[in-house]
């Protein structure tokens, strides 16, 4: 007698499925699904807002900073390189840090899990969104799924935006506050194709209603040919008064249904959700004092969150911290530059090699003394003005 074998998990029956489906005519079909389904961050406008994000975080420099009793400077090691020029071995700095940014404002959430060799770091490996999940364990805590494989918070590098309510820990993206401004904004653009595919005529003939011609879709056919196929362009018609008129018919444009207004609120809407400035997406004239305010404001939101997620689980020493530099982002017109860089230098503040750096020239080396105001001394030499030795008799 052959015995049972037992059903483990793994060949237990699968659930069955259930298919819907859509019937509709060809012309619906392509109002309602022109590109089937599209998850919300695929709108080209939201990717515009984005990509805003990503390039802006990704073209600043990473600074590894230490607190000494003179103020906080920049540290250059090993580490401040690997971070700063390649996170990933076979990824570099722009690449590494876009990613970063674009997986966290599409998603929520961006997981990057460390990789040391002893106590040395050797990569940062972002993890696929499709192979994150996260799992709730009461009382704010919470692991981290990596490929069935879990994992504690301080394992991973968590970078979340716009906290859930709920669990503080996750992130929730832009995706519930674009539904709807989204929604319209495929719904305007599918109206403007159907009207380019699909244009009115331009033209109503009025005929003769007791004309035979006009009984057979064959009469109708000979006339249109007779009197518009066969007549070239620009030549004028020749037809009897008493048998039809001829009116042009303006067709419905864009202009009439309000289609570039409602689009252009759309954009704005987008771009008010996302916080970044209408101008980069199409919409207005660009604005430097507006973008100076976007990228202090909310591109450093998004740099606060990756610098202080790398400071508090890359870094041991409580004296060191990562911060992003903005100042290559601004836009800085060359005369601002160097009206500046003068009113430091006459103040002693800035040497004149740290001027031609930020205007982008290389150092010289008579250029590293202080000056001051008067005739541009340098700072020890000060003592030595003749105003201040008295008058020789």
């Amino acid at each position: 007698m052959s015995k049972k074998k037992k059903r483990t998990q793994a060949q237990s029956v699968p659930a069955s499925r259930s298919s819907a489906a859509l019937i509709c005519n060809p012309d619906s079909f392509k109002v309602f699904l022109q590109e089937g389904y599209t998850p919300l961050t695929r709108c080209p406008e939201v990717q515009m807002c984005i990509s805003a994000y990503a390039e802006a975080v990704a073209n600043m420099t990473l600074h590894l900073m230490s607190n000494t009793e003179r103020g906080d400077v920049r540290i250059q090691d090993g580490l401040s390189r690997k971070l700063d020029i390649n996170p990933k071995t076979d990824m570099t700095h722009q690449t590494f840090f876009e990613n970063i940014v674009r997986v966290m404002m599409e998603t929520g959430n961006q997981v990057t899990l460390p990789v040391y060799e002893g106590e040395t770091l050797r990569d940062l490996l972002p993890v696929r969104p499709s192979a994150v999940s996260f799992q709730d364990e009461g009382n704010g805590d919470y692991s981290i799924l990596i490929g069935g494989k879990t994992f504690r918070p301080d394992e991973v590098l968590h970078f979340p935006i716009n906290p859930d309510p709920e669990r503080p820990y996750m992130g929730t993206g832009f995706t519930a506050a674009l539904r709807d401004v989204v929604k319209s904004i495929r719904q305007t653009n599918a109206t403007k194709q159907a009207l380019m595919e699909s244009p009115k005529p331009s033209l109503i003939i009025k005929v003769d209603a007791y004309d035979e011609t006009l009984k057979s879709p064959e009469g109708r056919r000979q006339l249109a040919k007779q009197y518009i196929g066969e007549t070239k362009n620009g030549e004028p018609w020749f037809i009897q008064s008493e048998t039809m008129s001829v009116e042009t018919v303006k067709p419905l444009t864009l202009n009439d249904l309000a289609i570039k207004t409602s689009l252009e609120l759309d954009k704005r809407s987008i771009a008010a959700i996302i916080g970044v400035p209408a101008f980069l997406i199409g919409v207005g004239t660009f604005d430097a004092k507006e973008y100076a305010w976007f990228i202090s404001n909310k591109v450093m939101r998004v740099a606060r969150i990756i610098q202080q997620e790398l400071t508090r689980k890359i870094l041991l020493s409580p004296d060191r911290y990562w911060r992003f530099n903005p100042r290559s982002l601004l836009s800085y017109d060359i005369g601002e530059v160097i009206s500046s860089g003068k009113e430091m230098i006459d103040r002693m503040s800035l040497r004149r090699n740290e001027w031609r750096d930020w205007i982008g020239f290389p150092p010289d080396a008579d250029m590293d003394e202080l000056l001051a105001l008067e005739n541009y001394l340098p700072a020890d030499r000060l003592g030595d003005q003749k105003k201040l030795g008295g008058s020789k008799e």
